[in-house]
């Protein structure tokens, strides 16, 4: 008979890791998607001493070598509970990965062991004013002089931009062929001279939004990820990491719980609202894992990332619902739920994400343009 139940092994690593998310909220306050708002440089200290950041990197770069969904369930119980999670998030989902899959070795010295301590926090510094989603036609440029590139430009919605350590910046190398051409990648030190950051706060009060300019920045040659101008498609590798994870579904998982605690599930619409999200996350879940096992098709984490970002919608509307005024009140509770319509935008909008699916997965043709 066909069993969904998992191994011991895992229930206990789930049960270690709950214990873990709770000491978190408890000595360092819950954040709403911590993953993005819940900055503890000493909780992410803490996740390296359990062997959690870098779970799955291969051993011969410090990494536990583990299986994937490990770090999936880890992920799941931290969000879950609103842990401080994120000084060490980006590192840990897509910048190690990235340097492990197209970094030198020397970058991988450098790098990677400051990622797995929880030392080092990095940022992404991919949209601009004029480039949200399509980030092809970003403008940002880095020049080589020598042996510096020589970096202008301006970066916003960075996450983290404000107490990072390095950015993995996406810029343009050059301007000949294709937009998708002249694409590179470059680590950029945040302490570089001719960097200004500008966070911005959103209507929740949240800072972790940046905007970064870059003004006659320079940086080694080395700091070059992959190859020079053909790094769109390590880009969109990135992206694969950033829209297929758990915390895409997860986010708001919190505040669901406490709606709960509170509904009255003698009423059957209610029952039967909360069926349909259970349900959900049932479905999310497994979205996930098949993206983490790379069970999915290539590009399929567009759906995955619609799918999921659209059901904490759904989440955020019940739990207003339910909580009634202690919705409108600003604190942690009303303001993660004016966060919600975030969610189908951070990452590449629900229609990009259409888009994509349709075109790179699908195969549908474009509609012509009139």
């Amino acid at each position: 008979m066909l069993s969904f139940k998992p191994d011991p092994e895992l229930e206990a690593l789930r049960g270690r890791a709950r214990e873990l998310a709770t000491v978190g909220v408890e000595r360092f306050g819950r954040s709403n998607d911590s993953w993005i708002n819940g900055f503890s440089k000493e909780f992410a200290a803490m996740m390296a001493a359990e062997g959690w950041i870098g779970m799955g990197w291969p051993k011969e770069f410090g990494g536990g070598e583990r299986p994937a969904i490990e770090r999936v369930i880890v992920a799941e119980e931290m969000i879950s509970a609103g842990a401080p999670i994120a000084a060490m998030w980006f590192a840990d989902r897509q910048m190690g990965p990235a340097l492990i899959s197209y970094g030198s070795q020397d970058q991988r010295s450098e790098f990677l062991p400051g990622m797995l301590s929880g030392e080092t926090t990095w940022c992404i510094g991919m949209s601009e004013p004029d480039s949200g989603s399509d980030l092809a036609s970003l403008i940002t440029s880095a020049e080589r002089r020598g042996d510096r590139w020589v970096i202008n430009g301006q970066k916003i919605w960075t996450s983290f931009g404000e107490v990072a350590d390095y950015c993995y910046l996406i810029c343009r190398t050059t301007t000949e062929g294709p937009p998708h051409r002249g694409i590179s990648e470059i680590i950029v030190p945040m302490d570089s001279e001719g960097i200004e950051v500008r966070p911005i706060s959103d209507m929740t009060t949240n800072r972790h939004f940046c905007e970064i300019y870059f003004s006659d920045v320079e940086v080694p040659v080395e700091n070059l990820v992959g190859v020079e101008g053909d790094a769109f498609k390590q880009t969109m590798r990135q992206l694969e990491h950033e829209r297929g994870g758990i915390d895409r579904l997860v986010s708001n998982k919190a505040l669901y719980d406490m709606a709960i605690e509170l509904a009255d599930r003698s009423d059957p619409l209610i029952r039967q609202e909360i069926a349909d999200l259970e349900i959900g996350y049932r479905v999310g879940r497994l979205l996930v894992y098949r993206e983490v096992l790379r069970q999915a098709p290539a590009g399929f984490s567009a759906a995955t990332k619609c799918f999921c970002t659209e059901h904490q919608w759904r989440v955020a509307q019940f739990a207003s619902r339910i909580l009634g005024p202690k919705a409108a009140l600003a604190d942690d509770i009303g303001l993660g739920l004016a966060y919600a319509p975030a969610y189908t935008i951070m990452g590449g909008t629900s229609n990009i994400m259409r888009n994509i699916l349709g075109e790179r997965v699908l195969g549908l043709p474009r509609e012509p343009r009139r």
